[in-house]
């Protein structure tokens, strides 16, 4: 049994039901679980571990229900830098199949290491492709040093071009292999208690890259079991009149017709949708990712953020692939869906009261990208800092330039006010950051040896 006490914080930001902000607060945990939460002269003054945060801001770790850590390695490719969504796809389909285990390995460590100083404490990434013997366990293995919570999502593609899929032939799997596959890594790593450091997702890509069989059986499986479903959906209007061609829907439909609607799945993007769908998605209990920034990048539009939110849609944020975002920083990405809300409320006339009313706040993209994220993942242990949920939390010194001027609201503060590395990390009671260091990773020896396999792959 190990106790862990912090103190002192200039502001603990709970999130709880009641979104208690508490000045001079703190928390006291036992083997990785909150067991007080309050003032802190209200705490124990005793633990195995003691933390004066004193100057900091603390608040729970963001959670990133959206990524492709392989794409670390093809960040900026020239010939993808200017394009929509589908040309950007074509790009680099025969790059990412030269991709080896190591690769795999190298690009995880990376990606988990930006996330862990942007404030993340659990990703979803969403692994495809396999070339090369290639497989997913290598992204687990390689995860476990950085010490984030790891949703892994067993993605597919199963509908080459000769099929009238997007994808070029070489970068597809056999349906069959794809289900074998699905179901030997569920057995083997899927944990669903409490506290669980990894969870299996299944996951075939898209619509324009698997079949609808595929989309069955993977629904059959994972509710088998009891695993979460994801997939890409209505990102680009292109991919509408894919659908519309192939299937004879529009996405959402398309989701309904194999099955793919429930509080088990979540879709990453849903930027085309219609009224209509949005209260399906409510009705039902589906999630969204919302990725601003790879949106944007790519030219795919707005997300009805504000519309979901209203609906009562669960929606957490995705930083999406470092190659249509191009960075893996869960803050900014805060920041950015406060921005890009405001923007899309602008661009429909919505009238602003002298109390934000009608645009997103900081706070309300601080809880899309803890608690909304939380739910989207379908996890009640973590997202808010409870009593009996994970001691997953991070901290800001307020000291730092950044944040000159903006002492009248801390929490505002890291929202609005340009993004910087966290100071302090913990998932599950032990620290990832530490003073602004990763503990788990030397990174410049690391930075080389991806910058080389970078190299390699474009070469």
């Amino acid at each position: 049994m190990s106790t862990l006490l912090i103190k002192h914080a200039l502001l603990l930001v709970t999130m709880d039901d009641h979104r208690r902000e508490i000045p001079d607060g703190g928390l006291f945990i036992r083997d990785g679980f909150i067991e007080k939460v309050g003032a802190t002269n209200s705490l124990p003054d005793k633990a195995d571990e003691v933390l004066d945060v004193s100057g900091h801001v603390i608040l729970p770790g963001l959670i990133n229900t959206h990524h492709h850590f392989y794409q670390t390695l093809t960040r900026t490719v020239p010939a993808a830098q200017d394009a929509n969504l589908f040309n950007w796809l074509t790009t680099l389909y025969p790059i990412w199949a030269k991709l080896t285990p190591e690769d795999i390995r190298i690009s995880t460590q990376t990606a988990l290491a930006e996330l862990a100083l942007s404030g993340c404490t659990t990703a979803s990434d969403h692994l495809y492709l396999f070339p090369n013997g290639s497989r997913l366990d290598d992204e687990i293995e390689a995860a476990q040093s950085i010490g984030l919570r790891l949703h892994a999502s067993r993605g597919s593609m199963s509908l080459g071009e000769s099929k009238g899929g997007l994808p070029p032939d070489s970068v597809v799997d056999s349906e069959d292999n794809i289900l074998a596959d699905s179901e030997r890594l569920i057995k083997k790593y899927h944990r669903a208690e409490p506290g669980s450091m990894i969870q299996i997702v299944l996951a075939p890509c898209s619509p324009f890259s698997v079949t609808g069989e595929l989309m069955k059986e993977s629904a059959i499986l994972a509710r088998k079991y009891g695993v979460h479903l994801h997939t890409h959906l209505a990102e680009t209007q292109v991919e509408e009149e894919f659908c519309l061609q192939k299937f004879g829907y529009r996405p959402v439909p398309y989701m309904q017709s194999v099955d793919w609607v429930g509080n088990d799945v979540w879709y990453a993007h849903s930027v085309h949708v219609s009224q209509h769908e949005i209260e399906l998605y409510a009705k039902e209990g589906c999630g969204v990712a919302h990725c601003p920034s790879s949106n944007m990048r790519l030219a795919s539009g707005i997300a009805p953020l504000q519309q979901y939110l209203k609906a009562g849609v669960k929606v957490g944020l995705g930083v999406d692939g470092s190659a249509s975002n191009d960075g893996s920083n869960m803050l900014a990405e805060v920041r950015q869906a406060m921005l890009l809300a405001r923007l899309k409320a602008g661009l429909e006339g919505a009238s602003l009261s002298s109390t934000g009313e009608e645009i997103l706040t900081a706070r309300q993209a601080l809880e899309v990208g803890t608690r909304g994220g939380a739910a989207v993942l379908g996890r009640k242990d973590i997202g808010s800092l409870e009593t009996g949920k994970c001691a997953d939390f991070i901290g800001y010194k307020m000291d730092h330039l950044e944040y000159a001027g903006a002492q009248h609201d801390p929490l505002g503060a890291l929202v609005f006010c340009q993004t910087r590395p966290v100071d302090m990390s913990y998932v599950h009671g032990k620290a990832v950051v530490k003073e602004g260091v990763l503990t788990g990773l030397e990174l410049q020896p690391h930075i080389e040896k991806h910058n080389k396999a970078a190299r390699r792959l474009l070469g």
